[in-house]
């Protein structure tokens, strides 16, 4: 889902340079809650995982190809913040190194791949560990599916927000939507598969590297 120079025009690239450089500044901060010993040789394999995947991608549209995500993935293995960080690391090394992805186009990326889909991929696995996390590897697997799946389709649903706000490319917005949206329902399918089988296995073997199984939610304190 990198988007290169020139689909979007220069305004609508500078809003989402700025709303990128505050959210990566927002999870530096908050990163430092969720690394430890343990997880930050974790968040390298994560990063270094996604990067070998988001490589594998196939044009949609002229400037615009698909590939997995891995937000999903990350947030669940290594946390929101950390996970934003990942992907934000990983896109900066191939638009600057790999010419994927370009330059002026970096913030929507980062904005799009990197903190909607490992936030919304998060935000899915919280409101389903409840449910399904006590059913074992079948509902471990679950989760991690429908949160990648999800992280995915919301990421591409970004890219049609941003193209609506300021694209500059000639394709309208009405088929701009319908391949996303149709484009990314199936990849996400893919990923939610590539998502599940990892968290399973990262689980059975180490549960205690797998940031959401040891994350807990704060609760208010009750004063009488």
């Amino acid at each position: 889902m990198h988007m290169s120079d020139g689909i979007l025009d220069a305004p609508t690239s500078a809003l989402f340079w700025a709303v990128a450089a505050v959210g990566v500044g927002i999870a530096i901060w908050r990163a430092r809650t969720e690394l430890d010993e343990r997880t930050a040789p974790m968040a390298g394999l994560v990063a270094a995982f996604i990067f070998a995947v988001q490589m594998i991608n196939f044009p949609i549209l002229p400037g615009v190809s698909g590939h997995l995500l891995g937000g999903g993935l990350a947030a669940i293995l290594v946390g929101p913040y950390t996970g934003a960080l990942c992907i934000t690391i990983v896109l900066t090394v191939q638009a600057l190194l790999f010419a994927d992805g370009g330059l002026t186009a970096l913030g929507a990326n980062i904005t799009n791949m990197a903190l909607v889909g490992t936030a919304v991929g998060y935000a899915v696995a919280v409101a389903l560990r409840p449910l399904l996390v006590r059913r074992g590897d079948a509902g471990i697997g679950i989760l991690a599916f429908v949160s990648a799946w999800c992280a995915t389709v919301l990421a591409a649903s970004m890219f049609v927000v941003e193209y609506a706000i300021g694209g500059a490319a000639v394709t309208s917005l009405h088929t701009v939507a319908a391949y996303m949206f149709g484009t990314h329902a199936l990849i996400g399918v893919g990923e939610g598969i590539i998502t599940a089988f990892t968290v399973v296995a990262v689980a059975r073997a180490r549960p205690d590297l797998v940031y959401l199984l040891r994350a807990r939610p704060v609760r208010a304190a009750v004063t009488t």
